[in-house]
């Protein structure tokens, strides 16, 4: 039986226009840095330590909602990340019972390519977030905590967003919605605790916390108007 909370239940997506018959090769492990004449896309990087816990759970569950849509790409690094490493063995379990599939999955260090290359940076803490800064600067704009972004996502109004067809157009207007609220909407608890070498509660408890931050913020990029 799958541990699969209410809000991921709730997330996911009705196919938006145009993306209805996206095949499976969309999610291939793509390259994070767009060559010069890519058709327009936005991508979403997540960030932990040793890309093995948080930010897989967080990128697994991601496409797991959002589908094999090609104008939405979603990767993750870690920023002390030793490449070519699986997640770890419960984080694995946890993401399974969340809906999400591991399969494929495995580490790679956090760059300034990467965060240069990334229209949005969630990450597992603060230290996360400013590490990634420091790699590069201009990503100050777009990047939060994981937590932080689904707090303030659910400040904005639902029609600003799903109102725009394109996912991608909806994803920028999500982000300078989210962006405009920043300092005026309370954030408790803005990191989410690393569970590696912890208990299998652990693992839950972080998963879940993932899982329901994004809920918000996923559901707005998926779902229709009227849904």
């Amino acid at each position: 039986m799958r541990d699969s909370p209410e809000t991921i239940e709730n997330s996911l997506p009705a196919r938006l226009p145009g993306h209805e018959s996206c095949g499976r090769r969309c999610w291939r492990d793509v390259e994070a840095v767009p060559a010069p004449g890519d058709a327009p896309r936005f991508r979403i990087l997540y960030v932990c330590t040793g890309n093995l816990c948080r930010s897989p759970l967080a990128e697994r569950l991601t496409r797991s909602v959002l589908g094999p849509c090609p104008a939405l790409q979603v990767i993750s690094a870690g920023t002390h990340a030793e490449p070519g490493k699986q997640m770890a063995e419960r984080a694995q379990r946890v993401l399974i019972r969340l809906g999400g599939d591991p399969g494929g999955f495995v580490s790679r260090p956090l760059t300034p390519e990467l965060v240069a290359a990334a229209d949005l940076v969630l990450t597992a803490s603060s230290e996360h977030r400013a590490e990634s800064v420091a790699r590069h600067f201009p990503a100050v704009t777009l990047a939060f905590t994981i937590t932080e972004f689904g707090t303030l996502a659910q400040a904005v109004p639902s029609a600003a967003v799903t109102r725009h067809e394109d996912p991608v157009s909806r994803a920028h207007t999500l982000i300078a919605e989210v962006r405009a609220l920043r300092g005026l909407v309370r954030v408790d608890r803005p990191d989410i605790p690393d569970p590696y070498g912890g208990s299998w509660l652990a693992y839950r408890i972080a998963g879940r916390r993932i899982a329901t931050s994004l809920a918000v913020p996923l559901r707005l990029l998926t779902h229709s108007p009227s849904s």
